[in-house]
């Protein structure tokens, strides 16, 4: 019983009986270990069960799974963000130019000349 305990396993007649080898008759014709394990199972269904491995790895998918929906929200904003600066310098860039020509100082420059072989 010690054994199923440590080990967090249901305590049952069949369970102790397979644990320790013996029959369903010896256990039940002891009535110190009949009584033992009847309290046993009785506290277990009493406790709460703890929590399974199941659902801690759903608990940590579910964290995970919000964690990278917040991660992803962001970067989109990120994303929009930057694309709306982009925008606002391509339309100042566009400006710039507009007034550079007005001014004149969109002249191009000299024509290179080119020199023939020696």
């Amino acid at each position: 019983m010690r054994a199923l305990v440590k080990r967090s396993e249901p305590i049952t007649f069949q369970a102790v009986q397979r644990e320790a080898g013996v029959s369903h008759a010896f256990l039940y014709n002891h009535p110190d270990l009949r009584g033992r394990i009847e309290r046993l199972r009785a506290q277990a269904r009493l406790a709460p069960a703890p929590a399974s491995p199941a659902d801690e790895q759903s608990t940590l998918v579910l964290a995970l799974t919000g964690q990278i929906t917040r991660l992803k929200k962001r970067h989109r904003e990120e994303v929009q963000a930057l694309r709306d600066a982009l925008e606002q310098a391509h339309g100042e860039n566009l400006d710039l130019r507009r007034e550079l020509a007005r001014r004149g100082g969109d002249t191009p420059p000299p024509q290179a000349r080119v020199i023939g072989p020696c």
